[in-house]
């Protein structure tokens, strides 16, 4: 199994160089590259003070070894949280996306719906109109966002969003890091 280019990812993510991980565990630049090249192999102790390094454990750097990584997701890979409203539907568009850097899920509130009002946490979010026209609440501040339009903020503001059109409104919603669990 050739992981070379997983490590150098994960390398490249933690913005290290070959010099850095190699100081950091315990190796030399000269062996990193022969890993990253896949010229050998590293010892299960040895690739676990690699892994640590980066915060990644042995599971995660193996799952999907040698399946190909979805790129397509269809209607049919959708997953509906369990919601306490009827009348509003979060739609997880991306399975696993809890495992990923962003999240991007498909919103529709029907109208005078309105999301519970979220926390200040980690992150920002992305928010594109599909249909209808939405209010956007950011602290005290109110913002009307219409069919067509967008709205994007650093999630260290308590926010909330409703319906307020006489139509259902959809919108494509991306947090960063994900926040919508199931």
């Amino acid at each position: 199994m050739k992981i070379g280019e997983r490590l150098k990812r994960l390398r490249m993510i933690n913005s290290l160089t070959q010099e850095e991980l190699a100081s950091r565990a315990d190796l030399t630049k000269g062996y990193i590259s022969q890993l990253e090249n896949d010229a050998t192999s590293p010892s299960i102790s040895t690739l676990k003070d690699m892994l640590d390094v980066f915060g990644v454990s042995m599971e995660e750097f193996f799952r999907g070894v040698g399946e190909e990584e979805a790129v397509v997701f269809g209607k049919d890979s959708r997953v509906e949280p369990d919601t306490e409203s009827d009348r509003l539907k979060v739609e997880l568009l991306v399975p696993g996306a809890q495992n990923r850097e962003m999240d991007p899920v498909l919103v529709t509130l029907d109208p005078g719906e309105e999301m519970d009002e979220q926390p200040i946490h980690e992150g920002e979010e992305f928010g594109f109109v599909l249909l209808g026209r939405v209010q956007l609440k950011l602290d005290d501040k109110v913002y009307t966002v219409k069919k067509d339009e967008c709205f994007y903020f650093t999630s260290d503001k308590r926010h909330a969003v409703k319906n307020i059109g006489k139509t259902p409104a959809k919108i494509l919603w991306v947090v960063t890091p994900p926040t919508f669990y199931y």
